[in-house]
């Protein structure tokens, strides 16, 4: 797929990839669409659109913050790969675990890992299973997720894996500042800390937020509950 028309956009938000770089995220834009005929990956399969609503999408908002050389970093119901992936074609250094509940996706996953040496852990599993294992639970220094669920509901699927000090970065559309309103109590109780919050908008306008959750005590036993438990008693 010929991204290499839309990838200024990069350059022009001070995002600098190298040939090989943008070799990787073109191969990775042909494989999103080959393999979306058998697995439902993505609505989004024009050149532009993969450019900007997925991999600049992916790696813009973590020029906001400073994010350590070689830490860990779990993506949560990660689905395509997205943020993580196009963000790890970026830095390299990031130590890449990726956790869905399709196997077919994980499959997915694991081939472009392969094919573009991503070098990413490619976990089949449910955050609300693995949010409780031992080897998974607080064993991360980042956590993020990219439109999965509302806040509230991400926070209890995120912050278990994340290790007292580390950070879930929630990347949300424009309605991101209501979902953090609401998503307080839930923050607090699973012992995170609302750090950063930055809106924003994509070139052609999406509008986007950022929100950065700082870890500062171990999040309690009990969470995260599956969905049913998390419906039935949303966190307030």
């Amino acid at each position: 797929m010929e991204l290499s028309a839309y990838l200024d956009i990069f350059s022009k938000n001070g995002i600098t990839l190298d040939e090989g770089q943008q070799q990787r995220l073109e191969k990775y834009a042909d494989m999103l669409c080959e393999r979306n005929e058998q697995v439902n990956l993505t609505a989004i399969t024009d050149p532009e659109g993969i450019a900007v609503k997925h991999f600049f999408d992916s790696i813009y908002p973590f020029t906001m913050f400073d994010m350590e050389k070689g830490v860990s970093l779990i993506d949560v119901g990660t689905g395509a790969g997205f943020p993580s992936c196009p963000l790890k074609v970026w830095r390299d250094d990031i130590r890449l675990t990726l956790l869905d509940s399709l196997n077919k996706r994980v499959k997915f996953l694991q081939e472009l890992s392969d094919t573009i040496s991503l070098d990413a852990v490619c976990t089949h599993g449910r955050a609300e299973e693995f949010g409780k294992k031992p080897e998974y639970r607080e064993q991360f220094d980042y956590a993020t997720a990219r439109a999965v669920a509302n806040l509230s509901d991400l926070c209890e699927y995120c912050l278990p894996f994340v290790k007292v000090g580390g950070m879930f970065v929630a990347l949300k559309g424009s309605s991101g500042t209501d979902e953090l309103e609401k998503a307080k109590p839930a923050i607090k109780l699973l012992g995170g800390k609302t750090e950063k919050v930055v809106e924003y908008e994509l070139p052609g306008g999406d509008g986007r937020t950022l929100i950065l959750i700082r870890k500062l005590s171990a999040t309690p036993a009990k969470f995260p509950r599956n969905a049913g438990q998390m419906k039935k008693k949303p966190i307030a």
